[in-house]
């Protein structure tokens, strides 16, 4: 009960409690309010509490699981407090621009991901040394822009298992697309937004930065403390594991290694180096060089 009220004091002083004008409202929210002030409607704290307690225990069980939560908020108020979290936990975010598609065309956005990190690859390596100034300008800015919307899902191999919300009807777009794909949902949601759409609805307020800032870092936390308790799970197994059974894990892993290694090598060796050095090769006469390419 102490903790309760320690967190409830905390949510009061960051104003987690300020809603929209009462003519903005959402009728749908009416559980969530617990008065009128001046033409502004109050949230009821008990409820954020609650929401926010039972959200972050769905969000640990989900880490804990070894699945991913994508972090979702382009409002200029939250796009730092966003990438922040969700870096510290290694969770994938979304901080610049919701691209149409994102998860409903998942593999044609890994498609552009995989561009980004070969041009990154090879102005790294040297294979552009030997292109135009003009060229290697060209595709600097190319994964300059790709970075910067695409970079916070660049580790990201599949459609992940629950998305986080910052403002619902703002982040509109892939709230649809997650509910089409079944994907659980996590949002904030002021007085102006309809609960029902999101799984798990926490109402608070979703414009003010201390607002956003202590609810984002509550669950992040949450997430860290799943995260941990599936470490300690692995580590755990591990130590219970006979010396026999660990000599086969290893021996297991070496073998795929290997594999692995030797599939890289049949690949380089039937097709040559590939890159934009063996465009060149192909196409002498240069054609080729290598791919193109708050409060309202």
């Amino acid at each position: 009960m102490e903790n309760n009220t320690s967190l409830q004091q905390q949510l009061l002083e960051a104003g987690v409690h300020f809603g929209h004008l009462k003519k903005k409202w959402n009728p749908k929210m009416l559980p969530y309010i617990f008065a009128e002030k001046k033409g502004i409607h109050i949230i009821d704290l008990n409820r954020t509490v609650e929401c926010l307690q039972e959200t972050a225990a769905a969000m640990k069980q989900i880490a804990r699981s070894g699945k991913k939560i994508l972090f979702v908020g382009t409002k200029k108020q939250a796009k730092d407090i966003v990438s922040e979290c969700a870096k510290r936990v290694n969770m994938p975010y979304v901080t610049e621009r919701w691209l149409g598609g994102m998860l409903t065309n998942f593999n044609t956005v890994r498609k552009s991901v995989k561009k980004m990190q070969s041009i990154e690859k090879m102005l790294g390596d040297g294979s552009f040394d030997s292109i135009t100034k003009k060229e290697r300008l060209t595709l600097t800015r190319d994964k300059e822009k790709m970075e910067k919307v695409l970079g916070g899902i660049a580790q990201l191999g599949r459609v992940p298992a629950a998305l986080f919300i910052i403002d619902i009807g703002h982040e509109h777009i892939a709230l649809a697309e997650a509910k089409r794909l079944g994907v659980t949902t996590f949002g904030i949601v002021d007085t102006n937004c309809d609960p029902n759409k999101v799984d798990f609805a926490i109402p608070a307020n979703d414009d003010a930065t201390k607002s956003i800032a202590i609810l984002a870092n509550y669950l992040t936390a949450a997430i860290a403390e799943g995260l941990a308790e599936r470490q300690a799970a692995k580590e755990e197994e591990t130590e219970e594991m006979s010396d026999d059974e660990k000599e086969r894990k290893a021996a297991r892993l070496e073998a795929e290694a290997q594999a692995e290694g030797g599939r890289s090598g049949r690949t380089r060796g039937a097709g040559g180096p590939s890159g934009a050095g063996g465009q060149r090769r192909r196409t002498p006469s240069g054609s080729g060089r290598g791919p193109g390419g708050g409060r309202r």
